[in-house]
Formats: C-alpha cells, sequence, structure tokens
C-alpha cells in the first residue's frame, strides 16, 4: 500500500485525483502500477487500477490476470470493479471507503456478487486514514 500511496501522491502533483493502484502476480512481485491520468491522457477511463492492469497484462502477455491481487488506495467504482473481474483478478486490497462510488462494498458489491460467473477476495481499509487524508487534502486545496 505504500507504494500504492506514493503513486497518488504522484497523481495529485499533476493534478489528478490522488489515487495510486498496482498489480502483483501471485508471487507477490509488483507486474503493473498505475496513477489516475484522466485529465492527462484526456481519457475517463485512465483511472489508477485500469492503468495498472493494461500494465500488468501487457507484462505477462495475458489479459488473464487470474491470481493476482490489485492493491489500491480508495474503493474501486463501478468501471474499475467490471474491469477486474473482467481481467479475473483474484483478490482486490484498498485503502479508503468510497461511500460515493464505491463497488467492492460500501455503494454496491459488484465484485463480489454471487450473480457474476466471477469474483474477487475484498480487504478493505488498509491504512485507510492516510489514504482518506490524501483524498481529503486534495480536495480541500481545489476549494
Amino acid at each position: 500500500m505504500q507504494r500504492a500511496l506514493a503513486l497518488g501522491a504522484e497523481a495529485a502533483r499533476e493534478g489528478e485525483v490522488p489515487v495510486g493502484a498496482l498489480v502483483l502476480d501471485p508471487a507477490g512481485e509488483v507486474i503493473g502500477t498505475g496513477r489516475n491520468r484522466r485529465e492527462r491522457d484526456h481519457d475517463p477511463s485512465a483511472h489508477a487500477e485500469v492503468v495498472a492492469m493494461r500494465q500488468a497484462a501487457r507484462a505477462i502477455g495475458s489479459w488473464n490476470l487470474e491470481g493476482c491481487t490489485l492493491v489500491v488506495t480508495l474503493e474501486p467504482c463501478l468501471m474499475c470493479a467490471g474491469t477486474l473481474l473482467q481481467a479475473h483478478i483474484s483478490r482486490v486490497v484498498f485503502g479508503a471507503w468510497d461511500d460515493k462510488a464505491g463497488a467492492a462494498g460500501s455503494v454496491y458489491d459488484v465484485v463480489r456478487d454471487r450473480r457474476l460467473p466471477v469474483r474477487a477476495e475484498v480487504v478493505g481499509g488498509v491504512r485507510e486514514a492516510e489514504a482518506q487524508a490524501q483524498l481529503r487534502e486534495f480536495f480541500a486545496a481545489r476549494r
């Protein structure tokens, strides 16, 4: 999570919402990293999680990230939850809960929805205070 928080800080310095993410392979090695890049890339899908999963898929030469863990500073939104399920990510670890748009247990629980053919384990609230502070500081500076 420390590395994800550092990626979030990099995003904030570039004027992006401070969310950072990384993908770990089954052995715990980092195979993909990402930070929000929506503003920079003019891309609504350039969330940290999607950027990290794209990099991980390229690194292993497959879209299938089964056995991998996504670590992210903020609970994934609907788009990112859907993407991680499509990638067959096995576990999601995140810092701050997102009570406005979260899709891994707060507003929605897409990631563990039994109606879907693929689900992921969810571990939320890891270094939550730090992740929340990073977001709070970013948005306070914008007001």
